[in-house]
This record gives structure tokens, C-alpha cells and sequence, in this order.
């Protein structure tokens, strides 16, 4: 085992034994999506507010990791017909029964941690804890197009589509939705669009 995976401490939950996550959780959120391609000017309050959406839900799951005290990375999963209106109506209008979809949030990983194969890690306990019902079909996450030529897209960046193909995860280009949030240096929020990827459990 790598010496550097060996000193983290990983950690499930789910439900109610979330909330105590929601502070490390926000933090890391803010943290990591301020890069390419979320550009996220982050609000703590906001954040723990929207964050109680996973310890609201009995069948929520939060796999995290530590380093000492400290987060570091956190993966969360939580029942499609749990989530925002927004997030379910592309599947709705596409015909899929929202019932039977696992949906994949936030996948978070301080830079320095990555390479080790946590991202791995994170889809298997994620598609495990869906599995482990037994009524859900697929599962299911999102990720924001910003488009071939975003003038704030590092000349070194690589999308993670390759990635989610070896995960056995398909892009589905009429699965859309749009989300607003405020830009690192802009004053107001703007829409932007996210696109769907699916797999069958």
C-alpha cells in the first residue's frame, strides 16, 4: 500500500451522521471548486444549508477522507428523488423512473492527495451503497460545460471524461440541466450548463 494512502483515515456515513460532516464539507467544497471548470466564488452559509439536503436523508451517503483531524476529500451519493427539482426534471422529461436512480453529488480531492486512486475508491463506495438497496437501476452525476475555448481554462487542463468512460459511465448530451452560481470575480451569478453522465448497477 502506498505509505501516503496509509496514513488517511476513511470514513462512511450516511443520514443523520452527516451533519457533523456539513462544516469540513462546506470548507471543502469552497476549496476545491474554486478551480477550473466550477470557478466557484464560495459562500459558507450557503454552503451548509445546501449541505443538509444529504443529512435530511436516511438513505445519504457520505464516504470522506482524513489526514489527522483534517478533511481532505469527501465523495456524496444520495437517492435521485431526493434531489432539487432542477437535477430530476431532465430524467423526468426523458421518460427514466427518478425512483430507481442513484445520484452522484460532489466528488472532492485536495490536489495533493490525487493520483493515489482515490477517485476510484470514490465511485466504488458510492455504487456499493446504491447496490446495497437493491431497488435502484443506475447511478447517476453531472458535470459543467464551460465550452472548447473558456478563457479561464488552464493550458494544462484534462476533463475527466476518460476517467468516467473507464468507470463504464456514458454521456448523455440530452440529459441537461442548468445551474447558477457566482463566478470567482464576477458580482452576479449566471446559468451554466451541466450535462449527465449514467451506468447501470
Amino acid at each position: 500500500m502506498n505509505p501516503a494512502i496509509a496514513n488517511l483515515r476513511f470514513i462512511s456515513q450516511t443520514g443523520q451522521e452527516i451533519e457533523t460532516l456539513i462544516p469540513g464539507l462546506a470548507l471543502l467544497r469552497i476549496g476545491v471548486f474554486k478551480d477550473y471548470p466550477y470557478l466557484y466564488e464560495g459562500d459558507l452559509a450557503y454552503e451548509q444549508n445546501y449541505l443538509k439536503i444529504y443529512s435530511s436523508c436516511s438513505q445519504a451517503f457520505v464516504f470522506s477522507v482524513f489526514d489527522g483531524d483534517r478533511m481532505v476529500g469527501a465523495t456524496t451519493a444520495i437517492p435521485l428523488a431526493q434531489e432539487t427539482a432542477e437535477v430530476q426534471k431532465p430524467f423526468v422529461d426523458a421518460g427514466y423512473e427518478v425512483s430507481r436512480i442513484f445520484y452522484f453529488g460532489e466528488s472532492l480531492l485536495l490536489p495533493q492527495y490525487r493520483g493515489l486512486g482515490i477517485g476510484h475508491r470514490f465511485f466504488d463506495e458510492r455504487e456499493a451503497h446504491a447496490a446495497s438497496f437493491g431497488s435502484y437501476t443506475h447511478t447517476s452525476f453531472c458535470s459543467v460545460d464551460r465550452g472548447p475555448s473558456h478563457p479561464a481554462k488552464p493550458a494544462d487542463y484534462r476533463p475527466n471524461n476518460v476517467f468516467w468512460l473507464k468507470r463504464q459511465y456514458t454521456e448523455m448530451p440530452h440529459l441537461q440541466c442548468t445551474m447558477s452560481w457566482l463566478d470567482i470575480g464576477e458580482k452576479q451569478a449566471t446559468e451554466k450548463q451541466m450535462i449527465f453522465w449514467i451506468r447501470g448497477l
